[in-house]
């Protein structure tokens, strides 16, 4: 399995990558010595806090390296050409008919989704349910075996890739 990214997100990992280990790791470090010098490390809680910090940071890198070696970069399509499809980093107001209300989010790239503002992963139900469609159709949003439901595009705003938003933390 890999993840379709952009050469932006890749970028941003790389670069959160650099800073991590020049920045982050010394400091987690000089931090891990410090607390050592408290004396006894089976009842020293700053020190296991820093341990874990430390364990943290490693581990976000590992992640970071494992998704840029897995990734599969793709080439955002100029979507000028079909103004009318939704496609990747357009911004979208559907209309959730089972909630009776709309909501304007952005399909964006697995790296940078972060639902709770709105930047919805063109690979998570919601987003690979719009992907395609065009304003006036109806797209049903199977987020399991259970649950569905149909969202109605109402707009689209077709968009670019935007270096200036993060990627996610998690």
């Amino acid at each position: 399995m890999y993840d379709e990214l952009t050469r932006v997100d890749i970028e941003k990992m790389e670069e959160e990558i650099k800073y991590r280990r020049s920045v982050i790791a010394p400091k987690l470090g000089a931090e891990l010595q410090r607390t050592r010098e408290f004396g006894d490390l089976s009842e020293n809680a700053e020190y296991k806090e820093a341990k874990r910090d430390k364990r943290k940071n490693e581990s976000r890198i590992r992640y970071l390296e494992a998704m840029i070696r897995t990734a599969k970069v793709i080439e955002v399509e100029d979507s000028s050409s079909d103004e009318l499809c939704v496609s990747l980093f357009d911004k979208v107001t559907v209309f959730n008919e089972k909630m009776g209300a709309e909501k304007k989010i952005q399909i964006v790239t697995t790296l940078r989704q972060n639902a709770l503002l709105g930047y919805v992963s063109k690979e998570s139900p919601l987003g690979s349910a719009v992907m395609g469609k065009r304003v006036g159709e109806r797209a049903l949003v199977r987020v399991n075996d259970n649950m569905s439901y149909y969202v109605k595009i109402i707009a689209i705003e077709k968009g670019e890739d935007n270096t200036e938003l993060p990627i996610s933390n998690y």
